[in-house]
């Protein structure tokens, strides 16, 4: 066993772990925390995606204890005192769901988009979102989710980001 110290969330955890543990399997099956998808176990889906650090990882290629000493976000740490994060809201708002699946990791994954680019065109959309499949929709309504959500923080109507 090995021991794991991280804050997910802005909240501390120590567990001991199989080393072999994979992250997606702490944070769901140890923290409980289930909004991390597991949808093919090989880096190709994205449903997976957490942030390490502030940069969006497909936590089904991470060991958990290579998180060790980390901040990791993850879907349910996204909404602040029952407000929802602009990316989040656009996706409400813009119909960019259907099953809900891929969703935590698309919007993860916008998350570190809009932090690096708060006013990404079309294609720089679609281009970070290259590494997570969507199987229900054409991504027009997600691209269009994540303009919104570019908008709302431009707009200054949105939180600041408090990113984990």
């Amino acid at each position: 066993m090995s021991q794991v110290n991280v804050t997910v969330n802005g909240k501390t955890y120590q567990n001991d772990v199989e080393p072999r543990l994979l992250l997606v399997y702490y944070l769901r099956d140890v923290l409980g925390l289930t909004g991390t998808h597991i949808g093919c176990d090989t880096s190709q889906c994205g449903a997976c995606t957490v942030t390490i650090d502030g940069e969006a990882v497909k936590s089904c290629t991470v060991f958990a204890v290579q998180a060790n000493g980390t901040k990791i976000g993850t879907i349910e740490g996204l909404a602040k005192n029952g407000q929802l994060d602009p990316v989040q809201e656009g996706f409400w708002e813009e119909h960019g769901l259907q099953c809900g699946f891929c969703t935590p990791g698309m919007i993860l994954t916008a998350v570190q988009l809009l932090d690096r680019n708060p006013n990404p065109s079309e294609t720089e959309i679609r281009h970070a979102l290259e590494g997570n499949l969507c199987r229900c929709t054409g991504y027009h309504n997600i691209v269009k989710a994540v303009q919104y959500a570019a908008n709302k923080r431009r707009s200054g109507t949105a939180p600041a980001p408090a990113r984990s």
